[in-house]
């Protein structure tokens, strides 16, 4: 199956554009072709590791954001009639978008076709998290899949999101609750240095910032258990 994935979560800092990063290099290293689109104007962090598979996309605009839509639709070849989308959302991106997908009546047309939506809530282990969750589920409804990432990367203590409302009424939805791995700081940083994807930080061993021996098994290790947790979604 298609699959149509919002990689969000609404707040700044919680880890959206490293899933999308991962995502991609998860499609990638599985052959599965997909297209990647970019809506933070200020960093344009996907755009900047994976520029041959995402371009930027201006969310405020409904004629660029129908491109991410007609991706679908404009296919060239039976391969690419199997391409799945990858959307890494800026902060403050939830309410233009909402509006776009309802104006568009975008979750039926897109069910009609047998692709899957899913909205990736990236969270820490903080309140607004919690809360922005909340307005995601009461949002969009049932319909689509929610995926629930812990980030162990921003926090150890997820009780807030474990024993709150938000989540109850995402997981009677359907919602699935996962964990995204925490890479360590030092091979993350070296990575956005480089301006690399992983698997060129893997094999990239010349450079001032080039990963040692077992920062490069670290980073293999991460992606390893990251996969794990992406086998077991409906991607």
């Amino acid at each position: 199956m298609r699959s149509l994935n919002f990689i969000g979560g609404e707040k700044g800092g919680v880890g959206k554009s490293v899933a999308s990063r991962a995502l991609a290099q998860y499609f990638i290293d599985r052959e599965r072709p997909f297209t990647g689109f970019d809506t933070d104007r200020s960093h344009t962090t996907f755009t900047r590791f994976y520029g041959d598979y995402a371009a930027p996309v201006i969310v405020d605009s409904y004629e660029e954001l129908d491109a991410i839509a007609s991706t679908f639709e404009d296919v060239a070849d039976d391969e690419e009639k199997h391409n799945s989308v990858i959307v890494d959302l800026a902060a403050q991106t939830a309410a233009p978008l909402a509006r776009w997908i309802k104006d568009s009546d975008l979750l039926p047309l897109l069910a009609e076709m047998g692709i899957a939506v899913n909205f990736w809530h990236l969270a820490d282990a903080g309140k607004d998290s919690v809360d922005l969750l909340g307005k995601l589920v009461a949002t969009h409804g049932a319909g689509p899949n929610y995926f629930v990432v812990r980030n162990l990367g921003r926090g150890s203590d997820f009780s807030q999101l474990d024993e709150s409302a938000a989540l109850k009424d995402a997981l009677a939805m359907g919602a699935h609750v996962v964990s995204l791995p925490e890479l360590h700081e030092g091979c993350m940083r070296k990575i956005d240095r480089q301006d690399a994807s992983f698997w060129a930080a893997i094999n990239t061993r010349n450079g001032s910032d080039a990963l040692g021996m077992l920062e490069r098994q670290r980073v293999k290790t991460w992606l390893r258990n990251t996969y794990a947790m992406f086998d077991g979604l409906p991607l």
